[in-house]
This record gives C-alpha cells, sequence and structure tokens, in this order.
C-alpha cells in the first residue's frame, strides 16, 4: 500500500468518526452516555474476555504477566467506571447566580489516543471510556506489537454496542499494519490527542498541530526515612515493584534509604523477596540489562526467573527471590541504573540523611522523570509536604504500594488512570492523573450582574505602606 493509500485509509476512519460522533452528541442525553461509556467498560471487564485480552496481550507483546494484566484490566477499569458513574459531562455543569455564568459541558469531538505495548488493552480501554463518557468517538492507535489484541478489544466493544444499539464507527483503530505515517496523519485529523508511552510519539504529537495531552517519562523514586515500619514498607515495595512485571510507570526505580535504616531495611527488602547482589553478580547484571544505550528487551517486563537466568547471575534464596537490587553508583547518563528499567531490578542508593535524600531525588529527577511522582515512607507527614513544596514531583505517594497509588486506589483519592501527567516539569499540559474531565469542552453563558470595581486605594494600600505611591 502506498504512503497516499495509508493517509486515505485514516481519512476515511476518522471522518466515519466524525459523523458518529456527530449523531451520538446530538442524540444522547447523560444516560445514554453513561450506559455507552459502560458498555466499553464491559467488554473488558466480562472475565472471560479479560482472561483472553491478558493472555493475548503477553503473548503477543512478551511484557508482563497474566495474571496481573487480569487484575489490572478489572481494577483500572472498575475504578473508572466509578469515577464517571455520578459525573456530570453533558449539559449545565455549574450555574453560579452570584457571578451569572452557566457553564455547559460539551465533547470536544474525535479524540485520538496513541497507546503504548506496556499496557495494550488497559490504557485504550481507559481513553475510550473516558471518550464515550463526555459524548466523543475514538481512534485508536496502537503500537505495533499491540495491534492484534487492540482489534481483538474493539470486536468485543462493538459486540457489546450491537447489544445496547451503538454505533461500532463511535470506536474505531487506525488500519493494520500499523505505521508511522498512519499515526501521524490520525494525529493531525483528530480533535484532540492523548499519548501514553514513548517520549518520541509525545513530541510528535505536540509539533501535529492538535491540541494534545502528552504523559511524562517515569522513572520513581522511593525514601525510605528512620521513621518507617520498615516491613510494611518492604512488603508494600515488593507488590508494586513485582505487579505486571514492572511494566508501570509508577514501578519504584529506586529506593533512596537513610543511612540510619540502611541494613534494617535491606533485610526487610529480602523478607519481601528483594535480592541484593554485590560483586559480580551485580556487575554481570548491569552488564546484561544495560545495553548499547538502553535496555536489553530480552530481560525487561519478563518473570524472576527469566530475568535470572537470561542474565546468567547465581542469586542467593533464587526459588523465594521476587525481584532484584543493585546498589547505584551515581546518576546520570553515565550511570544507567539511575534511569527507569521496566524489569524487576530496583536501585537502592544509600544517603546520610533525609536532606541528601531530598537532594538525591532532584538529581535523579533532573536525569529523568521529572513531575511524575515520588514515594515515601515515613512517620512524619511533614515530610510528605516538604517534598511537595520543594522537588519538581506532581505526586507524593505516602506509605503505599505506588504503582497501585499513582494512578488511583480504592484506597486513595486519586482518579483512575493509566496516564499521569507531569506538569511543566515533566513538559506536559496537564499536572494530574488524565481522568473524564480532560475529555470535554465547556461552553459559558455570561450575564450582567451588579458592578463589582474596587476603588484603587482599597487594593493598593498595603503596597503603598511599603513602596510608597
Amino acid at each position: 500500500m502506498s504512503e497516499q493509500q495509508d493517509i486515505d485509509s485514516v481519512d476515511a476512519i476518522v471522518a466515519s468518526a466524525r459523523a458518529a460522533q456527530t449523531r451520538y452528541a446530538a442524540s444522547a442525553d447523560q444516560a445514554r452516555l453513561r450506559l455507552t461509556a459502560k458498555a466499553a467498560a464491559w467488554a473488558l471487564m466480562q472475565p472471560e474476555r479479560n482472561r483472553e485480552l491478558s493472555e493475548m496481550a503477553v503473548e503477543t507483546t512478551g511484557l508482563g504477566n497474566v495474571a496481573d494484566k487480569v487484575r489490572k484490566n478489572h481494577r483500572k477499569t472498575l475504578g473508572l467506571v466509578r469515577d464517571i458513574n455520578d459525573a456530570i459531562t453533558t449539559g449545565v455543569l455549574n450555574d453560579d447566580a452570584t457571578l451569572g455564568i452557566t457553564e455547559i459541558a460539551r465533547p470536544v469531538g474525535v479524540v485520538g489516543a496513541v497507546v503504548p505495548s506496556t499496557n495494550p488493552v488497559a490504557t485504550p480501554t481507559n481513553n475510550v471510556v473516558n471518550a464515550l463518557a463526555c459524548g466523543n468517538a475514538i481512534v485508536l492507535s496502537p503500537s505495533p506489537r499491540g495491534v492484534a489484541v487492540c482489534e481483538k478489544l474493539i470486536g468485543y466493544i462493538h459486540a457489546e454496542f450491537a447489544r445496547i444499539g451503538a454505533d461500532p464507527d463511535l470506536v474505531q483503530m487506525v488500519p493494520a499494519p500499523s505505521s508511522k505515517v498512519k499515526t501521524q496523519r490520525m494525529m493531525e485529523q483528530v480533535d484532540l490527542l492523548i499519548v501514553t508511552g514513548s517520549q518520541d510519539n509525545v513530541r510528535r504529537a505536540y509539533s501535529s498541530g492538535t491540541p494534545a495531552i502528552g504523559v511524562g517519562a517515569g522513572n520513581v523514586s522511593v525514601i525510605i526515612d528512620e521513621t518507617a515500619d520498615l516491613d510494611a514498607a518492604a512488603e508494600k515495595i515488593a507488590a508494586s515493584k513485582t505487579f505486571d512485571n514492572a511494566t508501570s510507570c509508577s514501578s519504584e526505580n529506586a529506593l533512596i534509604v537513610l543511612d540510619a535504616v540502611f541494613d534494617k531495611t535491606v533485610a526487610a527488602l529480602h523478607r519481601a523477596g528483594g535480592r541484593l547482589l554485590s560483586g559480580d553478580a551485580a556487575s554481570t547484571l548491569r552488564s546484561a540489562l544495560f545495553q548499547d544505550g538502553g535496555l536489553n528487551r530480552h530481560l525487561i517486563a519478563r518473570d524472576i526467573d527469566v530475568l535470572i537466568d537470561g542474565a546468567g547471575i547465581a542469586v542467593d534464596d533464587a526459588d523465594t527471590a521476587r525481584f532484584l537490587l543493585i546498589e547505584g553508583e551515581g546518576v546520570g547518563p553515565n550511570h544507567p541504573e539511575s534511569g527507569e528499567k521496566l524489569s524487576l531490578v530496583t536501585t537502592v542508593y544509600r544517603v546520610a540523611d533525609f536532606a541528601e535524600a531530598k537532594q538525591l531525588a532532584t538529581r535523579l529527577f533532573e536525569h529523568i522523570g521529572a513531575g511524575h511522582s515520588i514515594g515515601v515512607h515515613s512517620a512524619d507527614d511533614q515530610r510528605a509536604l516538604e517534598l511537595a513544596r520543594d522537588l519538581p514531583s506532581c505526586r507524593v505517594i505516602v506509605n503505599q504500594a505506588h504503582c497501585f497509588a499513582t494512578g488511583g486506589s480504592f484506597d486513595n483519592g486519586m482518579p483512575f488512570s493509566l496516564s499521569m501527567g507531569c506538569g511543566t516539569w515533566g513538559g506536559n499540559s496537564i499536572d494530574d492523573n488524565l481522568h473524564y474531565k480532560h475529555f470535554l469542552n465547556t461552553s459559558k453563558v455570561v450575564r450582567v450582574i451588579p458592578a463589582r470595581e474596587p476603588a484603587v486605594e482599597d487594593l493598593f494600600a498595603d503596597y503603598w505602606e511599603t513602596a510608597g505611591q
């Protein structure tokens, strides 16, 4: 197929999505929007389909593990449906008689979503549900390894649509096989872009001429201080780090441990399944994992036995090992252990005190992952506030398993999402979790109210007192 034919095929899909969206938005009330969004959610959450899609995702991408993908698909989608269940996404959002302003929710139109191979089912479903809940159509652009499972997912969504009389053209994907030409054309033709995954795709989206919401890179560090419950912290870190074989951008990539509790923390991590390597084993793992300026694709997001065998290392108590630890030798391009690892490997740094922990965390952010999130295990809540005031991080996760908490959890107040905005620190236009409000426009009716013009002296008296007139 020629490049022009590729472009024409994308144009045809966007055109049909636009026509479907126009009909959908014109005829749907809040109940219909919610019903259509739930149809897409159930397409994945139905247990047999969830299992099938999870198995297919692991088989075709080689990333993660089936059991955790099943759990992720269920939990993330259930949480999202909870978030939209009582949300107002059409009609009057707010009517402020004092200001004379009425806000009306409006759809953005056709959404284009570029989705990663690390979450080839949960992420597109999240985007589809959010888009439909707000009266939009959506066109997905999966990664090359995610094409087959995305096609299967959309087939199940269309099957659910048939049960409620919804238009299948509301949810489509860029025609297979995927290509940069097709993705670029989709980026240029839709009304809003949502981009999760490679930073190259994020940059292309920002330069496409279409309004775009991109998310930044993860490189999560977690501080463990002298007040932490070390066994509880170790169990949460292990649960988070090992979930779906560390495919999450919120997986702990570095542990920053205060010297006063370093040895006890390592012991607690060992009890939780973490194995600190030293000497030749640590050197061999580094050489195996970090190759040619990147990560060894044969070791990322693999089961622990595959990682150990693939690296060719001996590990103490290997039969109960869940993840591996290596000590950090520095931060920056010459120290690849200081970056995102997408594997069951975490770097451990020893620092003298909390002040040095903050300094090191800042350096890690400056290297990779600015704006994303940081964790802290501590009994001193003031330290969490201090991190939020002083570090370039949009989220400070306190005493929680990081990858579960960052993207929303049933025991915290964050919206459920698989895409975390990193603010200006991470080069993003949003600093919160991507959620339904990002899929809406708002029209405002503005009426005349009694004038509220203040006297100049009322506003400038304090300034004149300091600086004079």
